[in-house]
Formats: structure tokens, C-alpha cells, sequence
């Protein structure tokens, strides 16, 4: 079983949300660390554990930035991170894994699967170091976790959707043996 740490200069976790039912308005986390335990031939022994900065949001507009990290979404001085901490691992194919763990959000915790794919083949970087990488995404609904904050719209619907839609593209790196 190898140890991988995740490689936060080249590893983003973003998120999808509907804005006012018309479009999609897209985010990321700009500070993901965390850890791997992975051999692809004992895939059931493997532990994920990911920890995002909600400080670290990033939708390109201030002013949503300063809203989001506000009590009416993530409350980031009372919650200052978002962690998943996984309970299992199954094969779904070719590189690709089925990631059950647990998912913290706004201190809720709730069971969540990632569904892991494009697991790359293990390199040597120039550095002696070797890496592999891994996409996941899932889709929560954002009031299973306590961010229930929305405004009607005079139209009819709501401001902020309840389905989001988190994508983490990751890059994991060890020691050469």
C-alpha cells in the first residue's frame, strides 16, 4: 500500500450550482490537502481523506465570495473546512473506483460517493518523486447540509439552486522507494 499526499499546486476542487434556474454558476476551492492510501491490486484497502479551506472560495466575483463565506452559506470563521474522509473502495471499471465516505460540510456530516476515474499510471517526476492523478465527482444537495439560504425571485423559482454539482481533480505524490 502506498501513501500518497495530494499535490495541492496541481489539485482543484470545484463546484457547479443553478443561479436563478437560467445558467450555472461555477466555483472552486483554491486550498485542497489531504492524503491517499492506494494499490491498485488491493483496491478495498484503500482510505481517502481530502480537507478543503472554504477560506480558499473562489467564483471570480467578490462580492458572491464574501456572501458565500458568510453564515448564510458556509460561515467560514465557524466552519473553516470542508473534509471527506472515505469508508470504502470498489472497482467501476477501468481506472476508475467507486468512493464511499463520509462528506463534512457546514458541521453536517453525511455518506457521499465519488465516483473516481482516469486514475493515471504511477511516473517518476524530474524530481525522484513519483505521481499519479485521479478525477472525482458527485452531486449533493446543498440542504442536507444546512445551506438552506435562498431568496424567491418575483418571476417564480429561487435564487440559488439546491443541486451541486463538485468535481475534484487531483494530483497525488510519494516518495520514490
Amino acid at each position: 500500500m502506498a501513501t500518497y499526499q495530494i499535490d495541492p499546486q496541481h489539485t482543484g476542487a470545484h463546484f457547479k450550482v443553478r443561479h436563478m434556474m437560467i445558467s450555472n454558476v461555477k466555483g472552486e476551492f483554491t486550498r485542497v490537502t489531504g492524503s491517499a492510501e492506494f494499490d491498485p491490486a488491493k483496491p478495498d484497502a484503500a482510505h481517502v481523506e481530502v480537507v478543503i479551506d472554504t477560506t480558499s472560495i473562489n467564483t471570480r466575483e467578490p462580492q458572491r465570495d464574501g456572501h458565500l463565506k458568510s453564515a448564510d452559506f458556509l460561515d467560514v470563521e465557524k466552519y473553516p473546512e470542508i473534509t471527506f474522509r472515505s469508508s470504502s473502495v470498489v472497482p467501476a471499471g477501468d481506472n476508475s473506483y467507486e468512493v464511499v465516505g463520509d462528506l463534512t460540510i457546514h458541521g453536517v456530516t453525511r455518506p457521499v460517493a465519488l465516483h473516481v476515474e482516469s486514475v493515471t499510471k504511477e511516473i517518476k517526476d524530474p524530481w525522484g518523486f513519483l505521481r499519479l492523478g485521479a478525477s472525482a465527482h458527485t452531486k449533493i444537495e446543498r440542504k442536507d447540509f444546512g445551506l438552506v439560504w435562498n431568496a424567491a425571485l418575483e418571476t417564480g423559482g429561487l435564487l440559488v439552486g439546491d443541486d451541486v454539482e463538485i468535481t475534484i481533480d487531483a494530483e497525488l505524490v510519494r516518495k520514490a522507494e
